[in-house]
């Protein structure tokens, strides 16, 4: 079948294309790029009229749960939520039982997507064996078996030189290493940022020193090695500072943080709001600003989600300490990201860059594109469209958002993934 996408507003940074255009798919795959009213004939006709049409959204830090853990999230409902976030490719951290630290469950991942995911995903294989940071996983029979990134992410790398040997594996293979950055240490006990509101609370805190330390400890290996490392989940200024100084001296180092990081402070945590516990935790305003002044100035290169659904009795049904981390986000992400548009921080094409085009070429795949030949994988999205967040209607399993309420605009009303269309209202 042939499909026709007219009267929107095509922005392909990649191309560096913005204006009226019309594109045309044939099957899975994008057939030609038309001026506008140029386009040809076709069995079905998309009107996009008063919409952007833009790439499809790559994730390259999220937590689908599957296999193990499917009463949180599985293939099908994590990339369900992902094509109703505008999401059509999703890189899956390794946390998983089994971990996926083997060829065989990067395989049963890939057999599992194939069989009923919605969009195409990506494992990331940990590090080390079981993410105990003791032995290094068989990194290039995974890479040959499909991961297309390595982490122990959850948890850091303590070792330093098994950090060090897993850089150094990293140009033989010409892999990723994303590292997750916390001194278990200084972090132990620890549920939200360590400062007034953490007294307040009588609630036990994190320093941003547990973040900043190992972003330090990493630059420097990078710098030593020459391995390709990404920083995930930025939230301090400290980390922000690091990164900078870093790709000034040519490390080879690039970085992400998420919404929550540059929507939210700690207050958010006050009342012992679960929702908002994640980690690394929310920060205070100062942290918030120059998070945006990294996305700002290209320290920080990628927004990602980290999706971390939970079921309700593990995040709301616990008291404050023992509620698990993390926020249900590939629902809100692209709309939470419009901020920094209205906000002034980014132009719409540097936040579509940052949530597709770049974190592409970071992981090394061929997405983030509408040029002719490319996947068709695109979204519609309609960016005076406003409504608000339901978690109850999140596609996900996970319902713990801090954004439960928030009026956002940028809905999502079709999103085009494998050449399959996803539609809503």
């Amino acid at each position: 079948m042939s499909i026709l996408i007219k009267n929107g507003r095509v922005i392909d940074p990649a191309q560096n294309i913005d204006g009226h255009y019309e594109i045309l798919i044939e099957g899975k795959k994008i057939r030609g790029v038309y001026p506008k009213a140029k386009g040809p004939k076709t069995d079905k006709i998309i009107d996009a009229s008063g919409c952007i049409v833009i790439p499809g959204l790559v994730d390259m830090h999220a937590h689908l749960r599957d296999p193990g853990f499917e009463y949180k999230e599985s293939i099908r409902t994590g990339t369900m939520a992902a094509v109703r976030g505008g999401f059509t490719s999703v890189c899956c951290m390794p946390n998983t039982n089994p971990v996926n630290d083997n060829k065989t469950v990067t395989e049963f991942i890939l057999r599992k997507n194939y069989a009923e995911g919605a969009c195409f995903v990506y494992p990331i294989g940990a590090i080390t064996k079981g993410q105990k940071g003791e032995e290094l996983a068989e990194m290039g029979m995974m890479k040959e078996a499909g991961c297309i990134a390595f982490s122990d992410d959850g948890r850091p790398v303590t070792n330093s030189l098994i950090m060090r040997r897993a850089l150094e594996y990293s140009k033989i293979f010409n892999v990723l290493i994303i590292s997750h950055c916390e001194d278990l240490k200084l972090s132990e006990g620890g549920v939200i940022n360590e400062g007034f509101i953490s007294t307040t609370l009588g609630l036990r805190g994190i320093p941003k020193a547990a973040e900043e330390v190992m972003v330090a400890r990493d630059i420097a290996l990078a710098g030593l090695t020459g391995g390709r490392l990404h920083i995930a989940h930025v939230s301090t200024e400290g980390s922000v500072r690091l990164i900078r100084d870093a790709k000034e001296r040519g490390i080879s180092v690039t970085a992400e943080t998420c919404p929550h990081y540059f929507c939210l402070t700690e207050d958010a945590v006050n009342n012992y709001n679960t929702s908002a516990k994640v980690n690394p935790p929310l920060r205070t305003e100062r942290d918030v600003e120059a998070v945006k002044q990294g996305l700002k100035d290209n320290t920080i290169d990628v927004i990602a989600t980290d999706h971390a659904p939970h079921h309700i009795d593990d995040k709301y049904n616990k008291e404050f300490d023992a509620a698990s981390f993390g926020i249900s986000g590939l629902e809100t992400a692209f709309s939470l990201g419009l901020k920094l548009v209205e906000q002034g921080v980014l132009s719409l094409k540097q936040l579509i860059m940052k949530m597709s085009v770049t974190p592409s070429g970071i992981i090394g795949i061929p997405k983030g594109t509408l040029a002719e030949g490319a996947d068709a994988d695109l979204a519609v999205i309609d960016l005076s469209g406003e409504f608000i967040v339901e978690p109850d209607r999140f596609l996900s399993k996970g319902k713990n958002t801090p954004f439960k309420g928030w009026q956002l605009k940028g809905a999502v009303l079709k999103t085009v993934s494998k050449g399959k269309i996803y539609e809503w209202e």
